[in-house]
């Protein structure tokens, strides 16, 4: 267990670059107690010991026989009989069987990598949606505030007669309306608390640490070249390759299989002497060697169908691969476009962000004193929430691009 603990933490540390420092401990986390990549990393090692397995001759055989009625001989009395043999496949069938099953081997731990790295995705936009969550409160929190701040200022200039009562009641129906978002975001921290443990398979006391502003995942490299590395890089389709080139070697076992087989034996005849007769050879045990043997396969029908499996298999995987690699390829595209989309909400949102804020307390400011239109304050003090909001989700959709890109190419 502690040899499988530093191997996946191994995995983890050439991740650890590019990873944030609130994001490390949950990754060590997952990747030491998720079951489901311990799971998948128990199907490697499985896969390793078939390998031991394909290069072992058949067992031998041994065989005796002992005789109830002593068989009479001129050299004694035959009492019983010991044998041993041992099968040989054709030449080469071994050596292939073996490459088979390392192949497969390698295809397995394909699989355990894209397990690790989906795991290592789903955890980090899990980690962004919370994040998102996080800073919703935060915000409907403020807001919320400076909402009941502006109450506070309606109510003054109605007890001074300078506005009707209408905009204290807009106000208390604007805070009821944003006490419900926030109960919303609140709630909804919640489930996705509980995703995040399920990944991790631990709980969390308490709240989960965030950053006080999301950072922002970048990637400089052209599409082009992101295209090239799902070929070169994505787990997924190195499996295939690798089940591929497995195939490809049963092909070739099954073809061995269908060559004779030799078997080479001895045989050891206790004799025991024999007192009516009088030789020189009488009693003396006796030994036969070499034995050989051949075991002719004769079923060609069995033998044809196992390399026509074999083939259609190969077939199927290359299918396969082929598919998978669009399908990557489209999904690389669509998740590349909404990359770069989020970069530029960014820019909008923080600009309009601005631009709201600033414009909500110039508005506010002559409201304060001139008691311009209430419903125009309550107005850009929407805009301006909605802004922010969309601001901390164009981050959160940025990074979780930035992660599927790397899961898609091949990085954890």
């Amino acid at each position: 267990m502690k040899r499988i603990k530093f191997i996946i933490f191994t995995f983890l540390i050439s991740g650890a670059v590019y990873a944030q420092q609130e994001l490390v401990p949950c990754l060590k986390t997952a990747s030491e107690n998720n079951a489901a990549l311990k799971a998948s990393f128990s199907e490697y090692r499985a896969a390793l010991e078939m390998i031991p397995q394909a290069r072992a001759l058949p067992d031998p055989e041994i065989m005796f026989q002992y005789f109830t009625t002593p068989v009479l001989l001129e050299m004694g009395e035959q009492r019983f009989n010991i044998s041993a043999s041992q099968f040989f496949p054709w030449f080469g069938k071994l050596d292939a069987q073996e490459q088979a099953a390392a192949l497969m081997a390698k295809a397995k731990y394909e699989s355990f990598i894209e397990a690790r790295n989906k795991m290592f995705y789903e955890i980090k936009n899990v980690y962004y949606k919370l994040y998102v969550q996080r800073k919703s409160v935060q915000i409907t929190e403020a807001n919320l505030d400076l909402l009941r701040s502006f109450r506070e200022i309606a109510k003054i200039r109605f007890e001074s007669g300078k506005n009707s009562f209408v905009d204290v009641l807009r106000a208390d129906m604007e805070i009821a309306e944003m006490e419900n978002s926030l109960a919303y975001f609140r709630d909804s921290e919640l489930p996705l608390k509980a995703e995040f443990e399920k990944l991790l398979n631990q709980k969390i006391p308490g709240e989960i640490i965030m950053p006080d502003t999301l950072w922002l995942e970048e990637t400089e490299i052209p599409k082009s070249a992101l295209l090239d590395s799902i070929a070169a890089n994505n787990p997924v389709l190195k499996n295939l390759d690798y089940e591929l080139s497995s195939w490809e070697k049963q092909m070739e076992v099954a073809k061995k299989m269908g060559y004779p087989s030799l078997s080479l034996g001895l045989t050891y005849m206790n004799m025991a002497r024999r007192t009516d007769i009088s030789l020189q050879e009488n009693g003396r045990d006796m030994y036969m060697f070499p034995e050989i043997g051949i075991m002719i396969p004769i079923n060609r029908k069995k033998y044809n169908s196992m390399i026509n499996e074999a083939r259609y298999k190969s077939e199927a995987v290359s299918y396969e691969k082929t598919n998978m690699k669009n399908e990557l390829s489209a999904e690389l595209e669509m998740t590349y476009r909404d990359y770069l989309d989020a970069r530029r909400k960014i820019k909008l949102y923080t600009r309009l962000h601005n631009l709201a804020k600033n414009a909500r307390e110039l508005i506010m400011s002559e409201y304060s004193v001139a008691g311009t239109s209430f419903e125009e304050v309550l107005r850009m003090q929407e805009q301006e929430l909605k802004y922010a909001l969309m601001l901390e989700d164009a981050r959160a959709m940025q990074n979780s691009t930035v992660a599927n890109i790397n899961y898609l190419t091949g990085k954890e």
